[in-house]
């Protein structure tokens, strides 16, 4: 088959399209004949991607953990996908990903894709919307009324967590540059902070909850617009002792996990018309390098999607 690999750590520099073994599935296993694939341009840095879940080494791996794609087999234990199915899902970080024709990946992590949409912006869905879902529901119980500041709302996380949001009922406030104002506000933000023209802390105080997908300076200063008592996610890096005994607010730094129940939610939504994947840009795969390039600048809107 043809794939995308890493040979190296270099980020975009080390991505090669080339020639690589079809993956036999293992027990609990489907194969996946890969339509889309959504990227990460942030997985070309975790050690997961070039690592085994023993820590041994993984190059060259395969990078792109969103997939959807159409089952081509399955593993003689498995009777929740058949050959055939149409399906969406999130690989495990700790293995190759669906940058690639074929991918094999534990069919519990599988679901039916959305009906509604096509295989590009199904794949634009499952790492994204988990991370929205699991962030707001699983971790910090979202109710009605409360306010949430999203950072990054245009991005691949962050136009699902305003739309989620919206949906939950809690008061949605954003960053945004100006030219995405009213794309994030067509996706449900009520208020839409220009980060390049205000600091959100002189916009905003007494949050219920902040969901940061920037990290570093964004990630401190968001401590001081939380209501006491109130929480802090990060989705980028573990948040230091320091802030947490500094302020009276809970933190809290969490990786998205695979969850089949979750994304049949999520493509009922979808199918609903309650939420919309937002697809940025598409490539080949053979244009992966490139793919990776625009991600690592920064600034785009919804997911960069790879199309098999």
């Amino acid at each position: 088959m043809k794939a995308v690999r890493l040979h190296d750590r270099s980020g975009p520099a080390g991505v090669f399209f080339e020639d690589a073994p079809i993956p036999g599935p293992h027990p609990g296993d489907a194969l996946v004949r890969v339509r889309a694939t959504g990227i990460t341009p942030a997985e070309l840095t975790w050690s997961e991607t070039y690592e085994n879940a023993d820590g041994s080494s993984r190059i060259p791996s395969i990078p792109g953990h969103e997939i959807c794609g159409v089952v081509e087999a399955v593993a003689a234990d498995v009777d929740s996908v058949a050959i055939g199915d149409e399906v969406y899902g999130l690989t495990s970080f700790v293995r190759d990903g669906g940058a690639a024709q074929y991918v094999a990946i534990a069919a519990a992590h599988l679901a039916p894709k959305p009906a509604s949409t096509d295989f590009v912006r199904s794949a634009a869905a499952p790492l994204s919307a988990l991370t929205a879902w699991q962030a707001f529901f699983d971790h910090a119980k979202l109710s009605a009324g409360q306010c949430v500041l999203i950072h990054g709302g245009a991005g691949g996380v962050g136009t699902f967590a305003i739309q989620l949001a919206r949906e939950r009922g809690a008061r949605v406030v954003t960053t945004a540059s100006a030219r995405n104002e009213p794309f994030v506000r067509s996706l449900g933000a009520d208020v839409v902070i220009d980060y390049a023209k205000a600091r959100f802390e002189d916009e905003i105080a007494d949050a219920d909850l902040v969901i940061d997908t920037i990290g570093d300076e964004v990630l401190e200063r968001s401590f001081r617009v939380v209501r006491s008592g109130g929480l802090v996610i990060s989705l980028v890096a573990p948040i230091p002792e320091r802030l947490l005994e500094r302020h009276d607010v809970r933190g809290l730094f969490f990786i998205v996990e695979p969850n089949r129940a979750e994304l049949v939610e999520i493509a009922r939504r979808i199918d609903s018309g309650a939420l919309k994947a937002i697809v940025g840009q598409v490539f080949p795969l053979e244009r992966a390098r490139e793919a990776f390039e625009l991600g690592a600048s920064g600034h785009n809107r919804g997911k960069i999607v790879l199309a098999a």
